[in-house]
C-alpha cells in the first residue's frame, strides 16, 4: 500500500464516526454532498497540518501485516509439518535421527543460497544432532529447474549430496551438470532419463505449492522447529536459533 492509498484509508476511517454522528443527530439515511465536502475538508486540513499521522498509519499497517503473516506462517507450519519434515521425496543430510530439523528451500542459481551452503555444513559438523531436509525450490528460471531435476535424479544413484554440493560451488546449467555427473562417476544416460520422470516434476511442484502456502517467495528460506527464517544467516545466528527451538521442544514435552 502506498502513501496515497494509506491517506485514503485514514480519511475514510476518520469519516466513519463523523458520518455516524451526523446521521444519529439528523435521523437522515445519508450525508449530503455539502456535509461530505465539509468532512473531507476538515480531514485534509488536519492531515496536511499533521503529516506524521500518515507515517504512523503506514508503520502501524506494516506492523499489522507482519504480525498477520507470522501468525499465518505459524499456523501453516503446524498444518504441513509432515510434508515439511518427513516427506520421503525430500533428500536428507546430517543426522537422519537428529533431534531438530532444518528445512531449506533453495535455488541452485541463488547467490545467497551458495553462501548459505557452507553455513549448513559448518552447523552439521559442529552439531551431530542436526537433521537437514532439502527442498528444491527452483524459482530463478529454466536453468534452475534443470539443475533441480538433475539433483533429484542424482538421488536415485545415491549421489544427491555430492551433486548438490557440486552445483552449490559451481555453475548450475546443462554443461556443468554433465561435467559434474562424469566427475562423480555417475551413469549420465540414466541421469538424463530420470530427469524427465514426471515424478520428479511432481516433487518440484509440491515444493512450490508448500512454499507458497508458507508465504515463502524467495531463497534461501529455512524452517527450524516452529520458526520460519527467510534469507541467509550466519553460523552464530543459526546456532542460536537451533538452541532456542530445542529449548521450546523440551519445554513442550
Amino acid at each position: 500500500m502506498n502513501k496515497f492509498q494509506t491517506l485514503v484509508v485514514v480519511a475514510g476511517l476518520a469519516l466513519i464516526p463523523a458520518i455516524a454522528v451526523a446521521q444519529s443527530k439528523s435521523g437522515a439515511s445519508g450525508v449530503s454532498p455539502e456535509q461530505r465536502k465539509a468532512f473531507e475538508g476538515v480531514i485534509k486540513d488536519y492531515l496536511l497540518k499533521n503529516p506524521i499521522i500518515i507515517r504512523q498509519a503506514i508503520e502501524a499497517l506494516r506492523t499489522q501485516e507482519e504480525a498477520a503473516k507470522k501468525a499465518q506462517a505459524a499456523a501453516a507450519l503446524k498444518t504441513h509439518k509432515d510434508q515439511l519434515f518427513y516427506d520421503k521425496t525430500s533428500p536428507v543430510a546430517g543426522n537422519p535421527k537428529g533431534d531438530i530439523t532444518i528445512v531449506e528451500f533453495f535455488d541452485y542459481n541463488c547467490g545467497y543460497c551458495k553462501r548459505a551452503a557452507p553455513t549448513l555444513k559448518a552447523v552439521m559438523k559442529k552439531d551431530p544432532n542436526v537433521r537437514i531436509v532439502y527442498k528444491e525450490f527452483a524459482i530463478l528460471g529454466p536453468k534452475s529447474i534443470i539443475a533441480a531435476r538433475a539433483a533429484l535424479a542424482a538421488q536415485r544413484q545415491g549421489k544427491y549430496q555430492e551433486f548438490h554440493d557440486g552445483l552449490m560451488t559451481g555453475q548450475a546449467d546443462e554443461d556443468s551438470i554433465a561435467a559434474l555427473a562424469n566427475s562423480l562417476g555417475m551413469d549420465y544416460a540414466k541421469l538424463r532419463k530420470d530427469m524427465g520422470d514426471p515424478k520428479i516434476n511432481q516433487v518440484l511442484q509440491n515444493n512450490y505449492q508448500l512454499a507458497t502456502t508458507l508465504g515463502i517467495n524467495g531463497t534461501p528460506a529455512f524452517v527450524i522447529g516452529e520458526r520460519l527464517v527467510p534469507g541467509a544467516v550466519g553460523v552464530a545466528a543459526l546456532t542460536q536459533i537451533i538452541k532456542e527451538e530445542r529449548a521450546k521442544m523440551k519445554a513442550g514435552k
